[in-house]
């Protein structure tokens, strides 16, 4: 990427006008705009160093807003114009905004709200939901001391800026029945929720949606859950398993504890009615197909696929391997990316389960937290960028490239507050992929806090935001 950003040296001459200059050339720019969109970023840069013209082409900002929304996502793009101050009809340097996302190497960390308020909180808990949707934050259920599942659902507005101060709204209990262990997955303005454990150790294998609704003066008026009709085939019961969004009205789960404990390799879909009012699974039946495993991640990447990352496998063996979900001739596939741990600067702490890994802005996995095979709670954040890799396919071999598997796995600063290390908590980002949102999970007991034993659920809010420099905005 350094090369890219020293593309503006003088760019080797060419003879335009010559009867014997490449029919590229001879393109109007509209042409040549359209085939700069298809270019990979190495390759506009190449084209950007050939003459003046094409020099004056790829700096276009209207090219690198396209481009960030091919990388980024439309959605992602679209609510981060909205979220910056562009007064005075600033235009947003994109190329410039584009080179910051990708170098970026720290974050600032915020814990909300603040310690000192008499506003009413979530109780605390772990391996519960937390999700961003009709600009609330969405919490669900869990497990706390004791072993007790929780059935309550807590609702806080956050809207379209930054507010440090948020309000939780306790918004109903009861329905879904308490579990922990369960997923909730945003799929548009409605919420999917699956399976989970309650606190007699049952399975559940029962889908739920729920929608917000907000009042004129955006107070939250109710979160309502409904059962979701799937007629008579379903997933078997399970928890601490994986799901997440892949389509406008499709699900995609793996794995997880099913009964007696067993833990499951299989990969189910969910197809949802245009009304959301029913819905289909299908098991997907692929080979080759991650292992059985629970507390691993699945999040799907917009134009990449769907990346599934570490867990617990069967031996009680806590994993690192990366998958990628995929279609390819209309079919949906599983596809292994192998590196070495060793050719990753720390990449020995990689491995991990209970962890967290959210969709930020530049189209890159955040990863944080979870816990070792001591079950020693982790507190760092890594950056994975899957489209490192030039070619996504089935490989036999690990990757041989050690600057490759440097670029793919990145581990980020962390400035301002710290947070305990945490392991099955939960969280989410906003739109613009620009706000990360954390709550509860499980953290070191303050009696013994070296015994991996010794543990305790934790109710705290915490915000982690990447800086940019948007002209003479920072934000």
């Amino acid at each position: 990427m350094a090369t890219f950003f020293m593309a503006k040296s003088t760019p080797r001459s060419s003879n335009i006008g010559s009867s014997s200059a490449s029919p590229i050339v001879k393109l109007a720019d509209d042409h040549l705009f359209t085939i700069m969109l298809l270019l990979p970023v190495d390759s506009l840069i190449s084209f950007a160093m050939t003459c003046k013209r094409f020099r004056s082409l790829t700096t276009s900002d209207t090219l690198w807003e396209s481009i960030c929304r091919r990388e980024w996502g439309s959605t992602s793009v679209d609510a981060f114009k909205s979220s910056i101050n562009t007064n005075n009809n600033q235009q947003l340097p994109w190329m410039r905004l584009y080179k910051q996302v990708s170098q970026l190497d720290s974050f600032s960390c915020h814990k909300l709200p603040d310690p000192n308020s008499d506003l009413m909180l979530p109780t605390p808990r772990a391996s519960h939901s937390l999700n961003f949707v009709s600009d609330c934050l969405v919490l669900f259920g869990g497990g706390r001391e004791g072993g007790r599942d929780l059935d309550d659902t807590w609702v806080a507005y956050i809207g379209k800026d930054f507010q440090r101060m948020l309000k939780w709204q306790k918004v109903t209990s009861g329905i879904p029945s308490g579990r922990f262990g369960h997923t909730c997955a945003v799929i548009g303005e409605n919420l999917v929720l699956f399976g989970g454990i309650n606190d007699r150790g049952m399975r559940q294998n029962d889908t739920w949606v729920g929608q917000v609704v907000l009042s004129e003066n955006l107070g939250i008026t109710t979160l309502s859950w409904r059962l979701l009709d799937v007629s008579s085939v379903a997933p078997p019961p399970r928890g601490a398993h994986a799901a997440c969004c892949i389509d406008k009205r499709t699900m995609v789960i793996h794995g997880g504890i099913g009964l007696y404990g067993l833990r499951l390799g299989d990969t189910w879909i969910l197809e949802l009615s245009e009304n959301f009012c029913s819905g289909t699974w299908i098991e997907l039946v692929a080979h080759p197909s991650p292992p059985p495993r629970s507390g691993h991640t699945l999040t799907c990447i917009e134009g990449t696929g769907t990346v599934l990352f570490g867990g617990r496998g069967l031996g009680y063996d806590v994993l690192h391997d990366v998958w990628l979900l995929q279609a390819s001739e209309d079919q949906l596939k599983w596809v292994q990316m192998l590196y070495n741990l060793q050719d990753i600067p720390e990449g020995v702490s990689l491995p991990r389960v209970g962890h967290s890994a959210t969709l930020i802005l530049g189209g890159r996995l955040l990863i944080y937290g979870g816990e070792d095979s001591q079950r020693h709670r982790k507190g760092d954040f890594w950056v994975l960028d899957v489209r490192k890799i030039p070619s996504i396919k089935v490989q036999s071999t690990p990757l041989n490239s050690r600057g490759l598997q440097a670029n793919m796995w990145r581990r980020l600063k962390a400035k301002g507050y710290k947070p305990n290390c945490r392991s099955f908590h939960r969280a989410c980002a906003d739109h613009s992929g620009r706000r990360l949102y954390v709550f509860g999970g499980m953290v070191d007991s303050l009696l013994h806090p070296a015994e991996a034993s010794e543990l305790r659920f934790d109710g705290e809010l915490f915000l982690v935001k990447f800086e940019l420099e948007t002209g003479a905005v920072r934000c």
